[in-house]
């Protein structure tokens, strides 16, 4: 909840002059965020940073690594997450950070609220898979984050569809360009095929065959 304490705005307890950015801003510059637990972080990640900047003239992309996402297990240890997404983040233009930890936010709308209250004259777009397109509406406040920046989803295997019956999509439906909230647009190119999950259940399928098969 926002509350003012003295004439500069505070989030959490935190005066939100003291948040760094964790890469160059601007006026007018365009950063597109892509938030999630990445746990662990994967070429998937790129690919939607690279697709997205690429076609959306970004300057920026930051990868908001959330100390955990409610909609999934208790993730791995934050400084780990970070650490993994650092060493797959292979542009100089993507910025891996631990904001929402420093912000204290642990949902989108906060963050996103957050970001915009501290850098008021960033253009800020929201970026994700196709995957997360169809779990959208799960997301807490999901219509109020529609209403307040616009977003580009970036179709995946799997899920190429579904922006066509994405409870996202059919409410908003699908721009041909990105404007001002609330927008969807959907872009596409090469498909990768890795997400978290599948990485995840890779992972611990090689630990339990170790443990079960040890070298000798």
């Amino acid at each position: 909840m926002w509350c003012v304490a003295t004439d500069r705005p505070v989030h959490n307890g935190l005066p939100l002059s003291w948040i760094k950015p964790p890469g160059p801003i601007g006026d007018g510059i365009r950063i597109g965020l892509l938030g999630g637990s990445f746990d662990p972080a994967h070429d998937g990640h790129l690919y939607v940073s690279q697709i997205a900047r690429a076609r959306l003239k970004l300057d920026h992309v930051w990868w908001l690594v959330s100390p955990g996402n409610p909609l999934k297990p208790a993730p791995d240890a934050l400084a780990a997450r970070l650490r993994r997404a650092r060493a797959i983040a292979r542009d100089r233009h993507i910025f891996v950070t631990d904001i929402e930890a420093r912000l204290g936010t642990r949902y989108t709308i906060d963050t996103v609220t957050a970001l915009q209250k501290r850098f008021p004259h960033v253009h800020f777009i929201w970026l994700m898979g196709s995957d997360n397109l169809e779990q959208f509406t799960r997301w807490r406040r999901w219509q109020d984050i529609a209403a307040c920046i616009p977003i580009a989803v970036v179709r995946r295997p799997g899920t190429v569809l579904a922006s066509l019956h994405a409870g996202l999509a059919r409410c908003l439906g699908v721009s041909r360009r990105l404007t001002a909230a609330p927008s969807l647009i959907v872009l596409d190119g090469p498909r990768s095929c890795e997400n978290s999950t599948k990485l995840r259940e890779r992972a611990l399928g090689t630990a339990a065959e170790a443990m079960l098969n040890p070298v000798t």
